[in-house]
């Protein structure tokens, strides 16, 4: 990725990334890293590479949606981490780089003969980042950490679904994906404190740890109370009416967080009469009566359209908005405008759509990202660019 002048420097800039991750959380800390101007080199299995590459249908041109999606801004090399030639590679490119992720399972980086103690021997001034499913040491260490699995065992899925229905999962690879934001920010911090210090170091995120830091005040009810909150469906635990409500045509949220909100809604939807009711006076009453409040609601609401509802709501000053499925969300006039869809062009896919980093640096957004990599398209180029090798030795 060519980060225009005009624009500046690429925050990243100069940073080289060796990526020994795959499937999501590994490749969507790098991808955030690349996307701010890292220099990331990904390190794949050869003949097969990146699991994720199987992952399908669909496929464009023969490459999966999904690896597309989390591996933008990269350069691929196949290395077989397993063989002398492979280790020694990856070694010396470790010897040039500013910092290495990995997502094995805790200490198979050390049976490779990669670990930290030799890594940080060939280059003082590494950042390692390691990226595990439960964490490097306790009971459930050498467990696989899948995000299915920790969606599950974080509690996440214990307050996800209706009440009177089984746990449901979120729709998308949620603990993935804050993983690798966690490790994209442990990532940075490091390098901060090495620019400090003078010398590199070890971070690690855990998939579970980083899934349970979500439950915030869920957690804080518990401790509370001792008590674990309950599946609420769309409803919120603290907050009521916080959630999602049947209009005449669809789902529309409406989210009125405070007693202001309270009023101007009511005199919005012309139920003047529930504003009125002792029950649902201040936020406590209508939590602690929600089924009454709701029970009142539901017919209010449904005898206009979601979009009917959205511009009266939305005039009077109450927070609401309509559930999108995903094709009107990649084609929202709001993403479009700010630039967040983009194409990049795909050597084997072709044109290849994307939703692009939210980050923004002094109004602009990110400049057009690389396309992901083709498996081991770049390995002359990197071997070039990192070790100084010509093209012959490059092939060797």
């Amino acid at each position: 990725m060519r980060w225009p002048e005009a624009n500046g420097p690429a925050p990243l800039g100069g940073v080289r990334v060796l990526d020994l991750t795959r499937v999501v959380s590994g490749p969507f800390c790098t991808m955030l890293l690349g996307d701010l101007g890292a220099d990331v080199v990904k390190v794949e299995e050869p003949g097969n590479g990146d699991e994720s590459r199987r992952y399908g249908p669909p496929f464009q041109g023969g490459e999966s949606s999904y690896f597309l999606s989390v591996n933008r801004n990269k350069r691929s090399i196949a290395l077989d981490l397993k063989s002398k030639e492979g280790r020694e590679t990856a070694l010396s490119l470790a010897g040039q780089a500013d910092v290495v992720v990995e997502n094995f399972r805790p200490g198979a980086l050390d049976r490779l003969g990669l670990g930290w103690d030799v890594l940080s021997a060939a280059n003082p001034r590494l950042v390692l980042c390691s990226i595990t499913g439960f964490g490097g040491e306790g009971p459930d260490a050498q467990r696989p950490g899948y995000d299915l699995i920790i969606q599950g065992e974080s509690g996440l899925m214990g307050i996800t679904g209706l009440p009177d229905g089984p746990p449901t999962k979120v729709g998308t690879s949620v603990a993935d994906l804050v993983t690798g934001l966690y490790a994209s920010q442990a990532v940075l911090a490091a390098l901060r404190r090495r620019d400090a210090a003078g010398r590199g170091g070890r971070v690690e995120v855990s998939m579970l740890d980083a899934l349970a830091s979500l439950l915030t005040f869920n957690a804080g009810i518990y401790f509370t109370t001792g008590r674990s909150p309950a599946r609420r469906g769309n409803a919120h635990a603290t907050i009521a009416p916080y959630e999602t409500f049947e209009a005449s045509d669809g789902w529309i949220n409406i989210a009125v967080a405070n007693d202001k909100f309270w009023r101007l809604f009511c005199a919005a939807a012309e139920c003047q009469s529930l504003e009125a009711d002792p029950r649902f006076a201040t936020a406590p009453d209508r939590v602690t009566n929600r089924d009454a409040l709701i029970s009142a609601l539901a017919p209010v609401i449904g005898v206009r359209t979601g979009q009917e509802w959205l511009s009266l709501l939305s005039k009077a000053g109450v927070p609401c908005g309509l559930i999108r499925s995903v094709g009107e969300v990649c084609e929202a006039p709001q993403l479009l405008e700010r630039g967040m869809i983009s194409t990049v062009e795909h050597p084997a896919a072709g044109p290849v759509r994307y939703i692009a980093s939210p980050a923004r640096f002094d109004g602009q957004p990110l400049p057009p990202a690389a396309p992901p990599p083709l498996l081991g398209q770049h390995a002359a180029d990197i071997m070039a660019d990192w070790l100084g090798r010509t093209d012959r030795e490059a092939a060797e």
